[in-house]
């Protein structure tokens, strides 16, 4: 019997000793690969949709892996950052506990999404690189005009809503004696005007106009500036057909990083984004030239002292397998911050990408182009910020 059962195995199995039912075809669209699957070869997810299904929801960055000292000693540099199956990660939103949560994603469906219309130099036509989209309308008066009231606004709120300063800086624009009323200066603070009244600063009429907020994705190359006299590429060619309002940026970013850029008229919003006591969180995607080590990592989690005092940072992980695509969040806005604190370490930035800034964030909005905010993003930052 014992040699019967050895005979009709043997039949089933080729030369190679495996049984014949598991060979299978290479060529054949139904075979499998008994190799591993790249992506786990590579220390990467295979799918985040997949993934968070068969898992509890991500909360947050990926968990910071626990290396070995050994891991802490110089690596040599992956000439493919990106991995055989050309996965980059991607921001997706806040998690349950409010942490950045970012997410691998395939080139090919990036590439679905709408392409960046590239620029062209001297070559500006109004609305080139924006949606078709109508302009809202926003209202965000909280107070309801009753009986008795009338269209009169203090004046430096009328000068801050056309877009040359915040209040306070009006404030002193009207001590100074720089503020004209129908011809007279006036130096009142509490001064009101009537809409109708002719309102002058520095011999040109100012009106009050209606509040416009764009949201612009940057690419590289362009200077955060509204005006140039090098007559260099100005992220205010990119929007100059979103309105017919002056609007300006609040804040800046260096001509190589990308990622969010807000624009906007509202001389008080601007102030209040712009002033560090707000704390306004960004989320930035850094890609470095080497792989970061554990040591350094958790300096930057401490907190580094640079040559203008102490730098904290809010979060920070690593998103990719070579240890040379990281995930901050940082509420300090101090000039070139994120590449001070790795130019500290030792390292240089290739790449760097405001993911968010102030809780908006890209949606479909693909690189050179920008949007409106809608009304509930303009409250969120003006009320709840």
């Amino acid at each position: 019997m014992k040699n019967q059962r050895r005979n009709s195995r043997n039949d089933q199995k080729d030369f190679s000793g495996k049984p014949k039912e598991e060979r299978r075809d290479p060529k054949s669209a139904h075979s499998k690969s008994r190799r591993p699957d790249s992506n786990f070869r590579k220390g990467k997810p295979e799918d985040d949709s997949k993934t968070r299904r068969d898992s509890s929801p991500s909360t947050g960055f990926s968990p910071l892996k626990k290396f070995s000292k050994s891991a802490d000693h110089d690596t040599r540099r992956d000439d493919s950052r990106q991995g055989p199956d050309n996965r980059r990660p991607v921001y997706k939103g806040r998690g349950k506990d409010q942490k950045p949560v970012f997410a691998f994603e395939e080139q090919d469906e990036r590439s679905k999404s709408k392409k960046p219309t590239k620029f062209k130099p001297g070559k500006f036509t109004k609305g080139a690189y924006a949606p078709r989209e109508q302009k809202p309308k926003y209202n965000l008066k909280n107070v309801k005009a009753g009986p008795g009231r009338t269209e009169e606004i203090r004046l430096n709120k009328y000068i801050a809503n056309s877009g040359i300063c915040s209040r306070r800086d009006a404030d002193k624009l009207i001590e100074n004696g720089e503020i004209q009323v129908n011809g007279q200066v006036v130096t009142e603070l509490g001064h009101r005007v009537m809409i109708s009244d002719s309102v002058i600063y520095r011999g040109k009429t100012i009106n009050p106009e209606k509040p416009v907020y764009v949201l612009l994705n940057k690419p590289k190359d362009f200077i955060t500036t509204t005006d140039d006299p090098m007559n260099r590429k100005t992220v205010m060619h990119l929007v100059e057909g979103a309105c017919e309002e002056r609007i300006f940026p609040v804040g800046r970013l260096d001509r190589n990083t990308t990622g969010l850029l807000l624009f906007t008229n509202d001389g008080d919003l601007a102030s209040k984004l712009s002033h560090p006591s707000q704390k306004i969180k960004k989320i930035y995607q850094v890609t470095l030239d080497q792989p970061i080590t554990n040591v350094h990592v958790e300096a930057i989690q401490e907190g580094l002292t640079l040559e203008d005092g102490l730098v904290q940072v809010d979060d920070i992980q690593i998103l990719s397998k070579d240890r040379t695509i990281l995930g901050m969040e940082i509420h300090v806005g101090k000039n070139r911050i994120v590449r001070r604190i790795f130019a500290h370490l030792g390292y240089d930035v290739v790449q760097l990408d405001r993911v968010t800034y102030a809780g908006l964030t890209k949606k479909d909005l693909s690189r050179s182009n920008w949007r409106y905010l809608t009304e509930k993003e303009v409250i969120n930052l003006k009320f709840f910020k």
